[in-house]
């Protein structure tokens, strides 16, 4: 009884140091997070010590997060590692960076944002309406064409950013070029402007749809505050312009009005044409109300009739003012009576005049 009792005492020894050995394992669950120390870091494996039997393997496919991790980290480091299986086929737990590689690099964009300062960043497509872009710690945003300073930018450039917005819960993460300006500053510069003063800007971006440009508020002061200003293509000048990159370039220096301040966007709008007297007015005087005269049909259109009055002078009839039996072809010539001005779309409307009036005409 006495051997048997003695052979069964290593068994229970092994047993009890195993159970001991076992106990420091860490149990992992899928989805949670846990710490470790990164064992080894290269482009073929990385692995992280997280207490488990074996060391867990990072998995990560995307080769720019893969570049960003190795880049960011050596071995010894402590990271925070997101289970994606507890215990793979070859007995590995498998885990992800990413949460905690987009939670360091939110925190940075956070403090750049707050600090203002400039970071770098590389283009790396262009769109439409501005330049997809990523930062050196692997974070990706939008550059909008309206906040480029420097004309246009070509995929692999590298130009300074400003952090203008951030919203984690949608990803969006937006840069801009242009001066940094927080909204309470915005309202207190403009104190000092009021709507129709002459402004000296430098074009910083032109586009099929306007000007953007940067003024300084108060130059003579030597430390004014920069501004941005946006010139919408309807206010660069009083007759129709097709193609602005034709009339200007980044970097022109040019005076403007301010007609409106656009405190969402924190910029100001401004107009080249105001600069001048409207031509309309005069155009009004030399086509008084109740004044007969003859032109030419040159359009005719679903809503009324355009008509030739003199060289760079339009008139127009509306629909409504046109008699049902009354058909217009172009080239026609025809007798009309200046009815009003419409000065906001430089039109003078005139109507038709009828040797006579038929029934429901108005």
């Amino acid at each position: 009884m006495a051997s048997q009792t003695s052979a069964n005492k290593p068994q229970s020894a092994m047993a009890a140091l195993l159970a001991k050995h076992q106990s420091k394992f860490v149990p992992l669950r899928k989805g949670e997070s846990v710490k470790g120390k990164i064992t080894k870091l290269s482009s073929g494996e990385i692995t992280v010590d997280v207490g488990a039997k074996t060391e867990a393997v990072v998995l990560e496919k995307d080769r720019n997060i893969m570049h960003t991790i190795l880049s960011m980290f050596k071995v010894g480091d402590t990271v925070e590692v997101n289970v994606l299986n507890p215990e793979s086929e070859n007995g590995n737990p498998v885990v992800s960076l990413r949460r905690f590689l987009g939670d360091i690099s939110w925190k940075k964009l956070d403090e750049l944002e707050k600090s203002k300062e400039a970071v770098e960043v590389m283009v790396a497509e262009a769109t439409k309406a501005g330049y997809l872009v990523t930062t050196g710690f692997g974070v990706s945003g939008f550059l909008p064409q309206s906040h480029v300073s420097q004309g246009d930018l070509s995929v692999g450039q590298s130009v300074k950013v400003t952090v203008l917005e951030l919203n984690r819960k949608d990803n969006k993460i937006i840069f801009s070029q242009k001066p940094a300006v927080s909204g309470e500053d915005f309202a207190k510069v403009i104190k000092a402007l009021k709507i129709g003063d002459k402004v000296k800007a430098k074009i910083t971006n032109v586009s099929s749809f306007g000007i953007f440009v940067t003024f300084q508020v108060n130059p003579s002061a030597g430390s004014g505050q920069v501004l941005e200003g946006f010139i919408h293509i309807s206010e660069v000048a009083w007759d129709k312009v097709d193609d602005l990159t034709v009339m200007y370039k980044a970097g022109d220096e040019i005076d403007a009005a301010i007609s409106r301040f656009d405190e969402e966007n924190r910029r100001v709008n401004l107009s080249i044409k105001r600069l001048t007297k409207d031509p309309f007015e005069k155009r009004m005087e030399e086509y008084p109300v109740d004044k007969k005269v003859s032109g030419e049909v040159i359009n005719v259109s679903e809503n009324g009739v355009t008509v030739a009055l003199a060289e760079g002078v339009e008139g127009f009839i509306k629909k409504e003012k046109i008699p049902p039996t009354t058909t217009y072809t172009t080239g026609q010539t025809v007798i009309v009576t200046v009815a009003e001005h419409d000065k906001r779309k430089h039109k003078i409307i005139v109507v038709p005049v009828l040797k006579e009036k038929p029934l429901m005409y108005r």
